[in-house]
């Protein structure tokens, strides 16, 4: 589906970009700007993979069981100490929520590291 704007759709206009800095703009730079070009690049891909996120269900089901609409009440209610007595039940629920962050963030963090050892 290329959504309401046709194409290209936003994330593939963000991979273009991400491409462009990673190879071109990287390959003709050195020292400092190449770095930023490599983190403009990662951070581009971050976006993308948040634009092409169609399951968020995981991250709304956490915050529902424990009787919250957002991550943002959630932190509030952490930080003025109302869940100190279901804590097992919030570390299970930001479990989930760091979980989906990181599928975005760094896709393939979860997974067992082969290398070390």
């Amino acid at each position: 589906m290329t959504g309401v704007y046709g194409r290209p759709t936003a994330a593939e206009l963000v991979a273009a970009v991400a491409e462009f800095l990673d190879a071109d703009v990287r390959q003709a730079t050195g020292g400092q700007v190449n770095f930023h070009a490599r983190v403009a690049a990662n951070a581009l891909r971050i976006v993308e993979r948040e634009l092409l996120a169609t399951d968020d269900a995981p991250v709304r089901a956490a915050l529902a069981e424990l009787g919250f609409a957002d991550e943002a009440e959630l932190a509030a209610a952490i930080r003025a100490g109302e869940l100190d007595e279901r804590a097992g039940n919030v570390t299970s629920s930001l479990r989930a929520l760091v979980a989906h962050r990181l599928a975005a963030a760094h896709p393939g963090y979860d997974q067992p590291n082969d290398k070390a050892g």
